[in-house]
């Protein structure tokens, strides 16, 4: 797609990182303070597209877009408990609009595979999707989860090619952050993921409060989808602008920085 592709990892545009002061009077060096604040637990909204084209099948034969979603979930919220058991889960989908398919938040990995395995997606194009019930329902959770001390992000993960988005949400409202997994086929005369891609990223860059981080894949792989996913498992109070994550690297970059002798890190010697 020349030089409007879909950026790699990212590459959407810095925000500015705030609470960082800086104070020159030690010595004549830079002193910089971090200003304490205090990390809240997260509660957690999956929103899930269940459009026709989350049951494309991927390059893993007989696995479709939907079950690799289900297995990242399940991957995500066993990994996110193992950071602390206090964050919480709830799930909606994504047709038209959004709706509830499990309301009351909850930290009960059998809860949340109940609500896994209840995920289904229908077998005709439902077309453009409003994000607009999205936002308020999310919205209205926030100002529940913020009078607990608590934050509330969305994690959507989109599957449409070739439909964009759209919502209509005040600017000045934003209550919780919004993630982005984006799941597409290669561009083609009846695609146009990079205007998908460009409506997403104006919808998080639109609601968000902190960071909100937008991922995308249209290899088919089920482990790229994995990867980014565990990326997302960084707290939203966190984390860095999207643009200077460097992490996971990459295996074949990393190999190549060894044999070049760049390799920085300390090997522990295993003999006693």
């Amino acid at each position: 797609m020349s030089s409007s592709s879909l950026p790699k990892e990212g590459n959407r545009g810095q925000m500015k990182m705030e609470g960082i002061e800086g104070d020159a009077t030690v010595g004549g060096a830079g002193r910089y303070i971090l200003n304490p604040t205090r990390i809240n637990s997260e509660d957690i909204i999956f929103c899930v597209d269940v459009d026709a084209e989350s049951l494309v099948e991927m390059k893993t034969a007989g696995v479709t877009r939907l079950d690799s979603i289900k297995q990242a979930i399940l991957l995500f919220v066993n990994s996110k408990l193992s950071i602390n058991p206090d964050h919480r889960f709830a799930f909606a989908t994504l047709s038209k609009t959004a709706s509830w398919l499990r309301k009351e938040f909850s930290s009960d990995v059998e809860s949340t595979i109940a609500a896994v395995r209840a995920l289904s997606a229908t077998t005709v194009s439902t077309g453009q999707a409003d994000l607009t019930n999205l936002f308020r329902l999310a919205a209205h959770e926030a100002k529940k989860s913020r009078a607990q001390n608590r934050i509330l992000r969305v994690i959507l993960i989109y599957c449409r090619s070739s439909i964009r988005p759209h919502h209509q949400w005040p600017v000045n409202q934003k209550l919780f952050t919004l993630d982005v997994m984006y799941l597409h086929d290669k561009p083609g005369p009846d695609n146009c993921p990079q205007a998908v891609y460009d409506a997403l990223v104006d919808a998080l860059e639109h609601v968000s409060e902190y960071e909100g981080y937008i991922h995308e894949s249209g290899h088919g792989l089920p482990r790229t989808l994995f990867r980014f996913m565990s990326m997302l498992l960084s707290h939203p109070q966190q984390r860095c602008p999207q643009d200077d994550c460097d992490i996971p690297k990459p295996l074949m970059k990393k190999s190549a920085e060894s044999a070049n002798g760049e390799d920085n890190n300390v090997h522990v010697s295993t003999s006693r």
